[in-house]
């Protein structure tokens, strides 16, 4: 073969670079000494794209049909080797013979007497998307991690398999090879040895696992059709064009128009490509999400723990993942039935609650759905009966309400924001919110539940020492009475007297002890009495005030409430006690009581260390909560529970470093009396 026929031939030229680009990858695949079966296939294909380019360039120069029929045998031993590499790495053992047995069908067929070239052709074009499905489902099926390495092989194999596709398309419609598209061949194969070389170089021995991709059944599908179509498309448009006579090519024209029309509205259709992916992911592969992943990551984030980080606070985060959602908050029913704010996360402050009778927390219990907020918006009639409240339409972040349910029974919900990206709230991923928010629902419940044990044990703890120091009490009072009995005989006798003087003085001290370490004990039964606030404040205040700092009492008018006098003395008297314990040498007290619309209400501020949002918020009247080092945390705890008997409420409002105030609100007697 003379050189300078490389020079006058583009055919000869083109096969000649791909001789040459895929010898040389066959002999860096040689040298490279890999072993296993991806690289005995991969140095098999490479050496047949070789064989073939070379048998190409000897047709170009001498156009002998030996070389003709054997460039064909190579053609489809090339063909069929990239095609079982493919299924290879797709670990498809049932199918890799028919794959690698296809294109040789193809070469059969030529030899076939009388056979059709339309049918050559057609498998040809058959190859061509089999080998583009294979691509598609190895990257498809590839995980995130390992689609870096797997991508320059599917780029690299995909380019030179969409070139076939067009070449036997355009052969398929027109009648024949075109010659110029058959020359570039060459070079469009040769094109790709870069990109599968640079994936070999990332995957040694190509030992990295294929796993299955959610949605590759859908792409695939897609794919599968779309080459259907194409060969339809090139079969009719070959009839239209040879029936046609004189009008053939104009009716070809416009039916190849009409087709592409017809492939773009398929292909811009919203409402049929949703409709597929919701048919093919629900009847076969029903999930988008790696649920092995997500549900890995969603015990995890709500089994952590962090400081600083409440169980509500895990619940929103984790719930929010799976969506997207930057933040969110969560209400959860208390004792009363109300639903109030129980955590937050990334939002601002939501000072509300919900009754459950109203109209959102009555939807939830019913319907059980998650509430989409946009779409209430747009379309409120798909919600018949809900209504949501003023101060959830004011927090423009809100988009979802997803309610939580323990044991049947409305826990709570939790409302997340608007996601960072659009997200399609379709059926699958309002299931996987509804499953989630049920294993959210029996974590709380669970907590709560603990939480109520190990209260009900440390009542228990305290009922126990409670009866010891009764115990001890009992023994001392016996003492006492021996101490009486024994002093009508011996009053007059200075040595009995000094006796009874300390054991008046132990009995004493032991007494202190116990009262010390037993805190609130039980208490007399007391009638209700109407008590004039501003008296009882002075007083609480004149037995209280300290030697340093100063109270300010700010208390008169007829400010008359309904209550048990001592137990609201000692219940208010806490209070005082507490601020002054918790203000420093020259700080102050306020106290002040006023009437505020048909409500009694006493303020005791103090500029004193303050506590936390969150300690006030979770912990401040709950029993066994306490911020002194030898408190027991009973005081906040029963003066919370007995305002509430009485009919009325307390807060508390703090900043660390800044102070407290709290705020108790009582019935006046006239409607105390109602209420009795």
């Amino acid at each position: 073969m003379r050189f300078e026929l490389l020079f006058e031939s583009p055919g000869a030229l083109s096969y000649a670079l791909a001789a040459l680009a895929f010898l040389a990858f066959a002999a860096y695949l040689a040298l490279g000494r890999r072993t296993g079966l991806r690289a005995a296939l991969l140095l098999g294909a490479a050496g047949a794209s070789a064989l073939w380019a070379a048998l190409n360039v000897a047709l170009a120069a001498t156009q002998a049909p030996v070389f003709w029929h054997a460039q064909a045998l190579a053609d489809a031993a090339r063909a069929g080797a990239w095609l079982l590499f493919l299924a290879v790495l797709l670990k498809g053992g049932r199918w890799s013979a028919a794959l690698f047995a296809l294109p040789f069908v193809a070469w059969a067929a030529i030899y076939v007497p009388a056979g059709d070239p339309r049918l050559v052709l057609t498998l040809l074009l058959g190859v061509a998307v089999a080998g583009l499905v294979l691509v598609e489902q190895v990257f498809r099926r590839a995980p995130e991690q390992a689609r870096w390495a797997i991508k320059p092989l599917c780029l690299g194999l995909g380019g030179g398999f969409a070139y076939d596709l067009y070449l036997y398309a355009d052969a398929l419609l027109f009648g024949g090879l075109d010659a110029d598209l058959l020359a570039a061949r060459g070079f469009a194969q040769a094109l790709a040895v870069p990109f599968v070389a640079l994936a070999t170089a990332r995957n040694k021995d190509w030992a990295s696992d294929i796993a299955f991709s959610r949605g590759v059944v859908f792409h695939s599908t897609a794919f599968v059709a779309s080459g259907v179509f194409l060969l339809i498309v090139a079969a009719a448009g070959y009839y239209v064009r040879y029936f046609g006579g004189s009008w053939g090519k104009t009716l070809q024209a416009g039916f190849l128009f009409a087709a592409a029309l017809l492939l773009a509205w398929l292909f811009f259709s919203g409402t049929l490509r949703s409709r597929l992916r919701v048919f093919i992911n629900k009847h076969f592969f029903a999930y988008r999400y790696d649920y092995r992943e997500e549900w890995l990551r969603f015990t995890r984030l709500l089994s952590a723990s962090a400081p600083g980080v409440s169980a509500g606070q895990r619940s929103i985060e984790a719930l929010a993942n799976l969506v997207e959602s930057p933040g969110g908050a969560l209400w959860l029913r208390e004792a009363n039935g109300e639903y109030a704010l129980a955590a937050r996360w990334n939002l601002p402050e939501l000072p509300a609650s919900q009754d459950a009778g109203a109209p959102l927390a009555a939807f939830l219990a019913r319907t059980a759905w998650v509430l989409d907020l946009h779409e209430y918006r747009r379309h409120p009639t798909r919600y018949p009966g809900l209504e949501f409240p003023d101060w959830l339409d004011q927090v423009r972040a809100a988009w979802l309400v997803v309610p939580l349910f323990a044991q049947e029974e409305l826990l709570g919900f939790v409302v997340l924001a608007t996601p960072r990206a659009a997200i399609e709230l379709n059926w699958e991923v309002r299931d996987l919110l509804k499953t989630a928010a049920r294993q959210v629902g029996g974590f709380l419940a669970q907590i709560r539940a603990s939480e109520a044990l190990l209260e009900a044990r440390k009542f228990d703890a305290f009922n126990k020492m409670a009866a010891f120091v009764v115990h001890d009490l009992k023994n001392l009072v016996a003492q006492l009475a021996l101490l009486l009995k024994n002093a009508e005989r011996h009053r007059h006798n200075p040595r009995f007297q000094e006796d009874m003087l300390a054991t008046v003085r132990h009995v004493a001290e032991r007494m202190n002890k116990l009262l010390s370490q037993l805190g609130s004990g039980g208490r007399a039964e007391e009638n209700l009495v109407a008590i004039d606030l501003a008296r009882l404040l002075h007083r609480v205040v004149e037995e209280r005030r300290p030697e340093r700092g100063a109270i300010e009492v700010e208390a008169a008018g007829a400010l008359t409430t309904l209550a048990h006098e001592q137990r609201l003395e000692r219940t208010l008297g806490h209070l005082v006690q507490n601020a002054i314990d918790a203000t420093r040498e020259g700080g102050v007290v306020r106290v002040q009581a006023f009437a505020e619309g048909e409500e009694l209400v006493v303020e005791i501020a103090d500029t004193g260390c303050g506590m936390s949002e969150a300690f006030v918020r979770e912990r401040l009247f709950r029993p066994f909560q306490s911020t002194k080092a030898d408190g027991m945390g009973i005081g906040a705890y029963e003066t919370s529970q007995y305002l509430r008997e009485i009919g009325g409420r307390i807060e508390a409002h703090s900043q660390p470093g800044k102070g407290t105030r709290i705020r108790v609100t009582l019935p006046p007697a006239e409607a105390a009396r109602a209420v009795a």
